[in-house]
């Protein structure tokens, strides 16, 4: 199914100058004469950065000409989304654009994708997002996704295994709060639960990707160890809220175990680091 969108995005574009009437593909068009496009992969837009670009139109104009499509008389937004905002808000009645015929929503939602990943604009879940579109709505293959996008097929198959985080871990990747790298090692560990636990972690001790690789590594491995006792830990809901609200306070792994005389916690830490965090935070609950 992939077309000339292998090219990119710049070959529609050549192709359209080569076949338009309109001489150079590039027209001033006016602002009310264009409706957002519903497939746009890109979803956030941060205001102050949208009035910092704003500022830069009113004073140097648009750069570069956003891209449309022809629809009876008026205009479809394909690409720079962020460039027609910015504009409206800095008064401009007329904008320039590449208007380029696209039939199809597959090709539309491609060039999008490919526009924004080229000015490398997507956050990693806008962009898994999109890819999702192109193999669940269009099915498309990842391996037509990845030469679409000129992107290898493991990094798209990477990319969709995003979607399958938490929705807060999914949110702070929106945000840019925790990396993409940071997102695909979480998904080496196998519960949501674990998943939340290590997350909490990153954001709160600035870990690294490398170190979040290592601690995920040191978790599995100690769960695989075939040494250790299966434990049928069926806790009463009363002692699962407690357990949790250990785990929200301590920022790590708790077991609560209970008996007919008392029980045991146990409290994991997994570098020397988080030990002395630990300490820190037992003390001065203590004090």
């Amino acid at each position: 199914m992939v077309r000339r969108l292998g090219k990119g995005l710049n070959a529609i574009i050549a192709s359209h100058r080569d076949d338009s009437s309109r001489g150079s593909g590039v027209a001033k068009i006016a602002i009310k004469q264009i409706t957002v496009n519903p497939q746009q992969p890109r979803q956030f837009f941060d205001n102050e950065a949208l009035q910092e670009l704003a500022a830069s139109i009113k004073q140097k104009g648009v750069i570069t000409p956003i891209t449309v499509r022809d629809t009876d008389g008026n205009f479809m937004l394909i690409a720079g989304e962020r460039r027609w905002r910015a504009a409206k808000l800095a008064g401009l009645e007329e904008i320039p654009a590449y208007i380029i015929e696209i039939t199809d929503d597959v090709d539309m939602v491609e060039v999008a994708l490919i526009e924004n990943i080229q000015r490398e604009n997507l956050n990693p879940i806008e962009e898994a997002e999109a890819f999702a579109v192109l193999s669940g709505k269009h099915d498309l293959s990842q391996e037509d996704i990845a030469k679409a996008v000129g992107k290898k097929r493991v990094t798209i198959t990477n990319s969709l295994r995003l979607l399958k985080l938490p929705l807060k871990i999914k949110h702070s990747l929106r945000d840019k709060v925790i990396s993409a790298g940071h997102g695909r090692a979480l998904l080496g560990l196998k519960t949501t639960r674990s998943r939340l636990e290590l997350w909490q972690r990153i954001i709160r001790d600035g870990l690294s990707v490398r170190m979040t690789e290592a601690l995920v590594k040191k978790m599995t491995d100690r769960n695989a160890d075939p040494k250790r006792k299966s434990i049928d830990r069926r806790l009463s809901p009363q002692v699962r809220v407690i357990e949790n609200e250990l785990i929200s306070i301590l920022g790590t792994k708790v077991k609560l175990k209970t008996g007919k005389k008392g029980g045991s916690l146990t409290i994991s830490y997994y570098s020397d680091e988080d030990l002395d965090r630990l300490l820190e935070l037992m003390r001065s609950i203590e004090a």
